[in-house]
């Protein structure tokens, strides 16, 4: 555990409320806090996050992450699950943004996070046992990779990818790990109509649909953030994901 003393975050009840029509409970309250905790800690060691300040970790991971599946915790938009304990991922997740947050939410889930760098899946690993989350595993690779693997892919309801490439390598990164009708959640800062185009063409080919694309800001820096749901409605062709680094170096 912890030996130094940690600024507590901000419990933000109204606006969790507001915001996701939602608010984490006693108990999430505690885990999140933990996670702050771990992650200040842990940045000692690795460069994790340059966002320490309590308000700006809590808006920035916590309520980000969870702003990016409010549909999803609200019902506007439907998971299209079969089974009671869907199958999360999250993909190039870092230090556990936004997989660990959601997995804090959403009990039910059972998250996996995929990171291609050791060292930060070691240190969630830690994170993961510290915080008794039973629903979480983890897996180190490179997502073009993992999804030609026949035990990932199309194997997910819901895929999250943030700060990851351009939305057409997101496309590709994750639509090929889901399930027909699973739906895949992209989060961007800015977000341009000509990218929407590239990203439809890209979408198109690898068996989804754009779903929804909601412009939002966040509520204490009044920051511009887009999401992108794309849903999955039919098969990926076997090519796709093309091996590593193409989807980065030629967009579909």
């Amino acid at each position: 555990m912890t030996n130094f003393t940690t600024p507590l975050l901000p419990s933000m009840v109204d606006i969790w409320q507001q915001t996701l029509n939602w608010q984490p409970t006693t108990q999430q309250q505690k885990q999140f806090q933990q996670l702050y905790e771990l992650i200040l800690e842990g940045n000692r060691q690795f460069n994790l996050t340059r966002i320490i300040d309590p308000e700006e970790f809590w808006e920035k991971h916590l309520w980000d992450s969870l702003r990016g599946i409010a549909p999803l915790l609200s019902g506007e938009i439907d998971f299209s699950v079969s089974s009671a304990s869907p199958a999360f991922i999250d993909i190039g997740t870092g230090a556990g943004f936004p997989g660990i947050p959601v997995a804090c939410a959403i009990a039910k889930s059972q998250i996996t996070l995929l990171d291609s760098t050791r060292k930060k899946i070691t240190f969630i690993e830690k994170i993961l046992s510290e915080l008794a989350l039973s629903n979480v595993k983890t897996l180190v690779g490179r997502a073009e990779e993992i999804g030609q693997q026949p035990q990932h892919r199309e194997r997910y309801d819901l895929a999250l990818i943030r700060a990851v490439g351009t939305g057409s390598a997101c496309a590709e990164y994750t639509l090929p790990l889901l399930k027909n009708k699973g739906l895949a959640v992209i989060y961007r800062g800015n977000w341009t109509e000509d990218e929407t185009t590239a990203l439809e063409n890209a979408v198109k080919q690898l068996g989804g649909v754009i779903e929804l694309i909601e412009k939002f800001t966040t509520p204490l820096s009044n920051s511009i953030r887009h999401c992108l749901y794309l849903r999955k409605v039919s098969n990926t062709p076997a090519k796709f994901p093309r091996a590593v680094g193409v989807p980065t170096q030629k967009p579909l």
